[in-house]
């Protein structure tokens, strides 16, 4: 299936420590960047972080009860391939990387079932990243 890249911008009110965070731990190449912003490679996609003020949802964390889980809101992420996504949650793991969701299959042998994880970047947005075996579940009721 071909998609086209999308653009998102997400508030960060500490540069220096988003931009590691994306570059580093994550290994996403810059594009363009100012004193204010920095473009990243997200999975093909177009991530910007912006510095700015805290949010009220990086203050506190709102969430939503799934499959027995605290699930963040707002988040944003990418879905992965199966293997793509074991290696990922390998080298957070071993980075120490301190999860809101650990890594693990949710809803598990149900329509959708999907691997999924949940972590905060240094600003307080949270990321999600999951992988489905089967990506024709992707959208399963």
């Amino acid at each position: 299936m071909a998609l086209s890249p999308f653009h998102l911008a997400i508030p960060v009110h500490d540069l220096p420590a988003a931009r590691a965070f994306y570059g580093e731990t994550f290994g996403l190449s810059e594009g363009r960047s100012s004193d204010q912003w920095v473009d990243f490679d997200f999975y093909g996609h177009q991530l910007v972080i912006h510095e700015h003020p805290k949010t009220p949802a990086q203050e506190h964390a709102y969430t939503n009860p799934v499959d027995g889980h605290d699930v963040p809101i707002p988040h944003f992420g990418i879905v992965l391939g199966w293997q793509e996504w074991e290696r990922l949650a390998e080298r957070l793991r071993a980075a120490g990387t301190v999860f809101v969701i650990e890594p693990y299959v949710r809803f598990k042998d149900q329509p959708g079932e999907q691997a999924t994880m949940f972590l905060l970047d240094p600003c307080g947005n949270a990321l999600e990243f999951k992988a489905f075996k089967d990506m024709s579940q992707l959208f399963a009721k």
